[in-house]
């Protein structure tokens, strides 16, 4: 800074133009952001920040002087003559400011005849743009500063933080009069907006795995929160500097260390995406991590993402106990409902406890008075005998979700589960969860307590009591056992054995818990990626639950379990595709011999045949479809269904599709004439297939229905369409390249049932997939019956069921030779 000062000074004194000081300014900005990293390096968090600061309070000031020489030139007054200041604002106020984050400055001044102070400012903002700085400005006349901080709320946040950079200081008192004004100004109203835009932000940006660091759930927004009303009440520069009732020093130096934290990680985040950027998306957390000194090893990167999401929590709980001290006067919480608010809290962790039980018969937020409490509780280095008792009778309440949302508010979910102790704060970096294990199993229970889906809220409904503590539990410690060399599932198994044995669970609950950890993603898992008309699958998926109390509870616990993941993970497909596993497991249970997929058909046909939609069909369109050869038409499809695809079918000329894009896209096609699967497949490669069906049908017809992954813009409809026709036409293939699929990736099961047999592929994703493998079946002259798609990271994981029609089982040498391009 020293060396730019002297350069410009020298440019000065030599009567140099503005625009060529502005370049050297450029120039030394610049070299500054691409050497920042090393800086970065060698700074700890808000001294990086301070430092950062201070480089651009340093070119303002130099960019107001050439601006006074460029006006005035040697009869330039004193700075205090001329009636304008800089003032910084927001995180630059603050001096917290990032490296790629706006510059937000205010430039104030006093309208005095004689100086011609528009021009002046005109001067400022245009070398400031010609150094290339990202200014954010504001400009203001001192009187008007009042007024204009009652038109937005931002506003005033932002005028609150102002801090002096260059020019006047008559200005500057004048601004900070009229900031003083500002200051006590609707006092509650400014709180209240601002904890209820707060509160939005928290929903908007909820703490996942992948974490807004200023808006989000611990995020710096909640710290500048506690700054801002601290500002607006007590005229504090500082957090630390408000009231000791307020705010001790074991709590801010907990505070701080976690704030500390992450302001370097937010300068690491905007130095590698080389942008303004406040999520710390999974992509990049390799890159801020090593910046911060971790190594690449996956343990480094757990480590460094269980380090951030700890600190937020730390943010989180420290700024609520905070604004709630700071505001109470205001009865700011008196309007958030179903506050568990009670008066002369106990110090010990026994009666806190027991407080929570007592009220878990409710919905409630626990009061931040009751978190500093659980904070602050004296306790036993261990738990005992008597804190055991306590949470055991938690289990049986009829509302889990809020205590042990409170032990984590508070930090103290470790202690008091101690199964779950691993855990906490863990990432999941798997491709598929969006929270740390510990936030998805309380998401469990939450959904577990608030289940939507009337069926399965039934089956919860019926369990004993027994039954239902067990499975809270069981719900809460189900990923107990991830961080660990060993499988989760058995890990989980035996933590849940030996908690739920301390809290002096029945042993033959403790069993069927163990079962139900042991096996908790195989529902979801042979739900969405199994043959659920195999009656193999189905058998072996049965054989882990052998009663239907035992399928029951599965079910629930997937229900919660899939809920908990992520936005629309358990979506209306896979609710459907659970519920038909469960139906078809209960209907093994129920029978002393399996029903083969003969009598499946049977008893669909006499389902079909009562069905008022059918028996308003004339006797031969009857007979043609119950003469229908694809068993799993009727295995799938419901009654109505079956009905309206045939009514397409009946005298059909050429062909007939249909369009649906209301969640996802799905085209339904009805043909007689041969249709060019692989060309359609292929020319919409670029949209991810979710399951595609094919069935034979009366008189030469085939029905194919194909669900994507997503939905697409109304303008690609047309285009769609127009597709569609061309796969009637056109001949050949319009793949330019041949996926790469290894033998070892290809599974033939002619044995898959009597009239079926079946071909897995496991294989890397690749663009046009899926029609290379159509094209190929197309012309072998295989008949494709049904195909389940499937993708986990990267990888395709398909199932195609093939009708046994003499081209399959005889030619799976041809087959394996023509899809691995041998």
């Amino acid at each position: 800074m020293d060396s730019l000062k002297a350069d410009v000074e020298e440019l000065l004194y030599n009567n140099a133009e503005d625009f060529k000081i502005a370049k050297v300014l450029k120039a030394d900005i610049k070299y500054y952001m691409e050497n920042l990293e090393e800086t970065f390096r060698t700074s700890g968090g808000k001294d990086f920040l301070v430092q950062h600061t201070r480089k651009i309070d340093c070119i303002l000031q130099l960019v107001y002087k050439v601006a006074l020489r460029a006006m005035f030139g040697n009869y330039a007054p004193l700075k205090n003559s001329l009636p304008v200041a800089m003032i910084a604002l927001g995180s630059y106020g603050r001096e917290q400011l990032c490296v790629r984050s706006d510059i937000d400055l205010m430039i104030v001044y006093k309208d005095i005849p004689g100086y011609n102070t528009q021009a002046f400012i005109q001067k400022i903002l245009y070398i400031l743009w010609d150094t290339g700085l990202k200014l954010g400005h504001r400009v203001h006349t001192t009187d008007e500063l009042f007024e204009v901080s009652k038109t937005d709320i931002t506003i005033k946040t932002a005028l609150i933080e102002s801090r002096f950079i260059e020019g006047s200081n008559f200005i500057w008192t004048a601004t900070q009069n009229a900031l003083q004004k500002i200051r006590h100004d609707n006092i509650e109203g400014f709180i209240k907006e601002k904890l209820q835009e707060q509160k939005e932000k928290h929903t908007k940006y909820p703490l996942t795995m992948e974490p807004n660091l200023k808006e989000g759930v611990g995020g710096f927004r909640d710290a500048n929160l506690v700054f801002w009303i601290g500002k607006i009440l007590y005229n504090v520069n500082n957090i630390k500097n408000l009231p000791e009732e307020i705010i001790t020093e074991n709590d801010y130096r907990a505070f701080r260390i976690a704030l500390e934290f992450l302001f370097r990680v937010r300068s690491a985040l905007h130095l590698v995406s080389h942008k303004k950027e406040d999520q710390l998306r999974l992509d990049l957390i390799p890159h801020v991590a090593s910046l911060l000194g971790y190594d690449h090893s996956p343990e480094e990167l757990m480590r460094f993402s269980r380090k951030v999401t700890e600190s937020l929590k730390i943010l989180r709980l420290y700024s609520t106990i905070w604004l709630e001290l700071l505001t109470r006067e205001f009865h700011i919480s008196d309007t958030v409902k179903n506050y568990l608010y009670p008066e002369n809290l106990d110090e010990d962790i026994y009666s806190l406890v027991e407080l929570l039980v007592e009220h878990a018969d409710q919905t409630f937020t626990a009061h931040p008075t009751l978190l500093q409490a659980l904070v602050n509780a004296k306790k036993p280095e261990r738990m005992n005998k008597k804190l055991y008792q306590s949470l055991a009778r938690l289990f049986y309440q009829p509302h889990v979700y809020p205590v042990l949302k409170t032990f984590a508010y508070a930090r103290q979910l470790r202690y008091l589960i101690p199964p779950i102790k691993r855990v906490v704060d863990l990432p999941q970096f798997d491709g598929y969860h969006t929270y740390a294990v510990d936030i998805h199993s309380l998401q469990s229970v939450k959904h577990l307590e608030s289940i939507k889906e009337p069926f399965i809220q039934s089956l919860f409904e019926v369990l004993s009591e027994d039954e239902r503590a067990m499975l809270k539990l069981v719900t809460l410690l189900h990923d107990a056992g991830k961080g660990r060399k060993r499988d989760h599932h058995n890990v989980g198994a035996s933590l849940f054995r030996v908690f739920a044995s301390k809290l002096g669970m029945k042993n033959e609950l403790i069993e069927m818990g163990e079962t139900l950890i042991l096996y908790h993603t195989l529902m979801s898992k042979v739900a969405q990626r199994e043959d659920l008309h195999n009656q193999k699958v189905i058998l072996k998926f049965a054989s882990h639950f052998k009663t239907k109390k035992m399928l029951d509870l599965i079910y629930i616990l997937t229900y919660a379990d899939m809920s908990a993941v992520g936005e629309d993970v358990y979506s209306s497909f896979a609710s459907k595709l659970i519920h038909t596993l469960y139906l078809q497991a209960l209907d093994t249970l129920d029978q002393e011999k399996l029903l083969d997929e003969t009598a499946k058909r049977v008893k669909k046909e006499q389902s079909l045949k009562r069905s008022p939609y059918f028996l308003k069909l004339t006797k031969a369109q009857q007979n043609k479809i119950l003469l229908i050869p694809s068993n799993l038409l009727f295995l799938r499809y419901t009654p109505k269904k079956i009905v309206e695809i045939s009514k397409q079918a009946f005298d059909l000329p050429d062909y007939t599709f249909t369009l649906h894009n209301q969640e996802h896209l799905s085209i339904e096609i009805i043909r007689k004439t041969p249709i060019n699967l692989g060309y359609l497949l292929a020319k919409l490669s670029n949209l991810e297939i979710r399951i595609m069906d094919i069935y034979k049908l009366f008189d030469d017809t085939k029905y194919f229905k194909i669900d994507f992954e997503e939905k697409v813009d109304q303008e690609d409809l047309q285009a769609i369409e127009q597709i569609i026709h061309e796969s009637f036409i056109r001949k050949g293939s319009v793949l330019t390249k041949v996926p790469v699929i290894y033998p070892e990736e290809i599974e033939i099961d002619c044995e898959h049932s009597q009239n079926y047999g079946a071909l897995y592929l496991n294989c890397q994703n690749q663009k046009g997939l899926l029609a290379y493998v159509t094209e190929t079946f197309e012309a072998l002259g295989i008949d494709i019956l049904t195909a389940k798609i499937y993708t986990i990271k990267n990888r395709a994981k398909d199932m195609f069921l093939i009708e046994k029609n003499g081209n399959f089982c005889h030619n799976t040498e041809t087959i394996m030779k023509k899809l691995t391009g041998d």
